[in-house]
């Protein structure tokens, strides 16, 4: 079975990861990582959990410049992963990538609504929209970053460009060859625009949302879609396939725009509950309590390893490993333990995530604990501050419990490792010293 995985399906995922669009997809949305983590920092300052704090916020008038921030990062994921996922494109291409970038930018924004109604029914027009530059327009901006680049690498592959006489400075030459391929590409945008426009009074972004988007989120956002999430990470691990990559490339879009609707319903003054149509599943819930402490949590592994192991191998993994793995990096555990390709921590292995995933799960649905808005906490921060952080002493207690029973579930697993590693290192002949010596 084993070795059938290995030579039929692993090649497969291998060559569907390394195709250029997930790897632009994943390369793309890590450029919006920067501008959200630090406009986390200014929503957490505005929404201090101090009412007092915020009083004086508001007093002295320093929220509204904190809001300010939080607006002008959150509400543009959505233009920075278009840019992002064409600049990525056209680089692994090994074409011109930044007037890809602002090609694809140019396209998003010819596709996306540009006139908004007022509650007296009045129409502004000529706008640019940040509902659709933040949440609603992440998968147009994913669709739009994996069409163009193929179209403009095409047309500069093909030679088919304005060509500049030698002398010229490169910038000057780079938008001359993008000329054709941009007319070309902005001209297919506008046909499109003005078949939906005129023929169905809507746009092509607000097509790609109510068709493509909305079903997706609701997947997602499912019970099922996220069992399956979780449990794909580790699954893919354990055959030595880098999970997090794979699931991140493919998620990340729906995952953070599940977390900036969040922030949308929370801007509009409204409680966010699943009732006014907040949504469980989002990238903190991902990537702060599913891959806590690294992928399939093995914070409980280690902590086994550090404090109670017997053998030498170990007890020396348990010393190497207990400090990455506070800031989520556990591959000296996947690898020197190994948890990778490893039978006997399979178990536990793929199946604490999806445990973890189910008491997150139920804690959210029931409201035991929390929805989460757009507050991005980095990967790396340890666990308890993170879940502080991100919501609350609520949301500290729920990581705390997750981390607590990843030790119970690895427990009896890695108990029968460690005998085993144990009875190997006493049967083992000490070695001759060397006789040169």
């Amino acid at each position: 079975m084993k070795e059938k995985f290995n030579e039929k399906v692993i090649p497969v995922i291998l060559k569907f990861i390394n195709t250029k669009a997930i790897q632009s997809i994943k390369n793309g949305m890590v450029t919006s990582m920067s501008p959200l983590i630090i406009g986390s920092i200014f929503l957490i300052l505005s929404n201090f959990p101090v009412k007092a704090v915020v009083d004086v916020l508001e007093s002295t008038g320093i929220k509204p410049v904190l809001d300010q921030v939080c607006g002008a990062t959150f509400s543009i994921s959505a233009l920075i992963a278009v840019i992002g996922i064409s600049y990525s494109y056209a680089k692994l291409e090994n074409q011109e990538p930044l007037n890809c970038g602002i090609i694809s930018l140019a396209t998003f924004l010819i596709l996306m609504p540009s006139s908004i109604t007022t509650e007296g029914g009045e129409v502004v027009s000529g706008i640019i929209n940040k509902t659709w530059t933040a949440g609603q327009g992440m998968i147009g901006a994913i669709i739009v970053g994996l069409i163009v680049p193929p179209i403009y690498c095409w047309f500069l592959k093909k030679n088919i460009r304005i060509k500049m006489p030698a002398g010229v400075p490169e910038g000057v030459t780079n938008a001359f060859s993008a000329l054709i391929p941009a007319f070309v590409i902005l001209t297919g945008a506008a046909v499109i625009h003005g078949i939906c426009s005129i023929g169905f009074n809507t746009t092509g972004m607000e097509i790609i949302y109510k068709v493509v988007q909305t079903p997706l989120q609701k997947m997602t956002d499912s019970l099922g879609g996220a069992v399956l999430m979780c449990f794909m990470g580790p699954f893919l691990w354990f055959f030595g396939v880098h999970g997090s990559t794979v699931v991140g490339g493919i998620m990340t879009g729906l995952l953070q725009a599940n977390s900036l609707a969040n922030q949308a319903i929370i801007d509009s003054g409204v409680e966010l509950t699943i009732a006014n149509g907040g949504h469980i599943v989002t990238q903190q819930f991902y990537d702060q309590f599913i891959n806590i402490t690294g992928a399939g949590i093995t914070i409980g592994l280690v902590m086994y390893m550090f404090f109670f192991a017997k053998s030498k191998q170990l007890k020396a993994l348990g010393k190497l490993g207990i400090i990455p793995a506070l800031f989520g990096i556990n591959e000296p555990i996947l690898f020197g333990a190994p948890v990778v390709m490893n039978p006997m921590l399979a178990i536990p292995f793929i199946g604490m995530p999806v445990i973890a995933c189910l008491i997150q799960y139920f804690a959210l649905y029931t409201g035991i604990c929390p929805l989460y808005g757009a507050t991005q906490i980095p990967w790396t921060c340890p666990p308890i501050i993170s879940g502080f952080l991100l919501a609350g002493w609520k949301s500290a207690l729920l990581q705390l419990v997750i981390l607590c029973v990843s030790f119970f579930v690895y427990l009896p697993f890695i108990k029968k490792v460690d005998k085993m590693n144990l009875v190997q290192e006493k049967n083992q002949p000490v070695e001759d010293e060397d006789e040169d010596w």
